[in-house]
């Protein structure tokens, strides 16, 4: 048995699960500003991003889940709309998802599609979009912001588990 024939541990399935999702909103970002549809932005990520570095001085990413990362693409364009309803909801009213930051959007876009899906619990899913938020926004109150926003959208997609 080879190295790349040896089963994943917890830890490793945890980290390429959140690489899935930092890549995600990345691609939700890129599809939205480049006009690109999520099969052309799907294999770009996967022929050159997945593995490499978030950040040129910063800490090297794992390889992302790709089954995740597709899944997460597809519905979050599938469920665009009901996803963005939830999140105009969280929102404040003078808010919509239109006005907010490209980013965090994208963020949303891509934990709705988690949470619109019954696999993941919802606390785990808030948990690591918050982490991908800290990402993008390590000094910034982004990172509370998408953990109210999300705890919203949570509690709508999937009020039995509060």
């Amino acid at each position: 048995m080879s190295a790349s024939d040896a089963p994943l541990s917890g830890n490793r399935r945890r980290q390429m699960k959140s690489a899935a999702r930092l890549y995600a909103v990345q691609a939700l970002f890129q599809m939205e500003h480049s006009g690109q549809d999520a099969q052309e932005v799907r294999a770009e990520f996967l022929g050159h991003r997945f593995g490499l570095a978030l950040e040129k001085d910063g800490p090297e990413l794992s390889d992302g889940d790709i089954d995740l990362f597709s899944a997460i693409l597809e519905d979050a364009v599938t469920w665009q709309g009901r996803i963005d309803q939830m999140t105009d909801r969280a929102l404040v009213a003078k808010w919509p998802i239109a006005r907010i930051d490209p980013t965090l959007r994208a963020l949303f876009r891509a934990a709705g599609a988690e949470l619109v899906n019954p696999g993941t619990p919802p606390k785990v899913i808030i948990m690591e979009y918050v982490d991908v938020a800290r990402a993008f926004y390590p000094e910034g109150r982004e990172p509370g912001f998408v953990n109210a926003v999300l705890d919203h959208m949570a509690r709508e997609a999937r009020p039995e588990h509060f």
